[in-house]
């Protein structure tokens, strides 16, 4: 028999528990809250930054790892020490007081010039060559041809360097430079060539030349880096020759080895502009490496020769152009949101080509709205792409499109690797970014906008010729499933 007012057996052993879950829910809502706060405070979108909380808060264990993944969107300033470097800074200074500002661009682009500028820090310079390279076959013959001329110094940086035919006979002519005397540097995204070893580049290393790879995957990094990737095609020769575009190194985009390689393009472009790829390819060198013998290696060659020593006011025809390096490590998305700009521009015509389409709000407004206003606007997507994910996310945006006035067309005849841009009669972009989440926010990639006509010109022909193996995409009543399928796909695809 108990005394009056001592607690009964009972309910001394229920006292534990109910402490226990009013300290598991203390614990929990200051997790909710430490989360809330810490995803706030990354200045996402609202639907982003809701989702993510949502998915830390009910599923911890795995919602931490996928956001390891996937999450982080930026690469923070102080890991990136490229761009603190006093000697790339000095260099580029230099550089930015060597070239004309805006020289002779019409008023009405010169707004975008200063955009460029601002989020790039690379101003208006001129090319003296403007070469539209259509499929691998043309791109590696015009760069091998490049690379067997160059007499001082190669740099190539890539994010797929196949260890096939064409990788072999690109790695053996590396090696024969090398030899000759020639200083090659070569940087390599490790996700994007897994299979590309120092064992099968050992005779080139052994030679005298350099690799490294970008984001080289150890335990350390495979998480926290995974998903930042060096997107870029960059070859500049001597500092007077230099190539970019969305051909990288593999049998699969040369028809001469491949039946099914994929269409894509590139550029050739020589004189001053060649200088910004340059830069590009030094900040990502000691990006990678840490390594600054490289700059002053090259500082020391550039200077003692006239190899890039142009004026373009004395050329009989120049190119005006400006270099659009975009990545996680910029606050605003330069790719995208110069598109964009482009886009609302836009009086005549857009013409976009592109392997895979996952736009975000912004550049899916801009093309409808384009549309909306009467402009010719035109997507040019491959029927199926080597992303199955993919193929099914772009197709579920078809309906959006067409109803707006956009006109869809497919290549159906293999895979259509190709990135332009062509807004009106002036204005044209190409380079290594696809029309997606990944490209504007994640990856590393570059751009070139050129404002001439003649160069506008070369891609709406190519862009109009690789129409005629297109079929338009009608909208037709889709069944439930497919619809489902394609909506699924959406909302995966920014992971890819």
């Amino acid at each position: 028999m108990s005394l009056p007012g001592s607690p009964t057996k009972g309910a001394g052993v229920s006292l534990f528990p109910q402490a226990f879950h009013g300290y598991l829910y203390a614990l929990w809502t200051l997790y909710i809250i430490s989360i809330g706060v810490w995803i706030l405070l990354q200045k996402r979108s609202p639907v982003s930054t809701l989702t993510w909380i949502l998915t830390l808060s009910f599923i911890p264990v795995l919602g931490f790892f996928i956001y390891y993944l996937f999450g982080p969107k930026k690469i923070i300033r102080h890991r990136l020490s490229r761009r603190s470097s006093r000697l790339i800074v000095e260099r580029n200074y230099a550089l930015w007081n060597r070239f004309v500002q805006h020289d002779g661009l019409p008023e009405e682009y010169q707004s975008m010039a200063r955009l460029v500028f601002n989020t790039t820090n690379i101003p208006l310079c001129h090319s003296l060559d403007y070469r539209l390279l259509s499929g691998g076959e043309q791109t590696y013959d015009a760069i091998f041809d490049a690379i067997r001329k160059a007499r001082k110094y190669i740099l190539l940086e890539y994010y797929i360097f196949e260890t096939d035919q064409t990788g072999t006979a690109l790695r053996d002519l590396l090696t024969e430079k090398v030899k000759e005397g020639v200083r090659v540097y070569l940087l390599i995204d490790a996700l994007g060539s897994p299979l590309l070893t120092r064992r099968f580049m050992n005779g080139f290393i052994e030679a005298g030349g350099h690799l490294d790879f970008f984001h080289n995957i150890t335990w350390r990094r495979l998480f926290s880096l995974v998903n930042f990737r060096n997107h870029r095609k960059i070859v500049v020769c001597d500092g007077v020759i230099g190539f970019t575009g969305g051909v990288n190194i593999t049998d699969t985009q040369d028809l001469r080895r491949n039946p099914n390689a994929f269409h894509d393009v590139h550029i050739q472009v020589s004189g001053p502009v060649v200088a910004w790829l340059e830069s590009i390819f030094m900040e990502d060198w000691h990006y990678s490496t840490g390594d600054l013998s490289l700059l002053r290696e090259l500082k020391k060659i550039t200077r003692k020769a006239d190899n890039i020593e142009f004026i373009a006011s004395e050329q009989s025809k120049t190119y005006r152009i400006q270099v659009i390096p975009s990545g996680p490590d910029s606050d605003y998305a330069p790719i995208l949101r110069i598109m964009v700009s482009a886009m609302y521009r836009a009086r005549q015509c857009i013409y976009l080509t592109t392997p895979y389409f996952v736009p975000d709000e912004a550049s899916l407004f801009a093309l409808t709205s384009a549309a909306l206003r009467g402009v010719d606007v035109r997507l040019l997507v491959p029927q199926r792409s080597d992303n199955l994910v993919v193929t099914l996310a772009t197709q579920s945006w078809y309906e959006d499109l067409i109803r707006a006035g956009v006109r869809v067309f497919e290549y159906t005849p293999r895979m259509l690797h190709t990135k332009t841009l062509v807004i009106d009669k002036d204005l044209s972009f190409i380079g290594s970014a696809n029309f997606d989440y990944r490209s504007f926010f994640l990856n590393f990639e570059i751009s070139v906008l050129c404002y001439e006509p003649e160069a506008n010109s070369l891609l709406a022909q190519e862009f109009q010729e690789t129409l005629l193996s297109a079929r338009e995409v009608v909208l037709t009543k889709q069944g439930f499933a497919y619809r489902l399928l394609t909506s699924t796909a959406r909302l995966f695809s920014p992971l890819l």
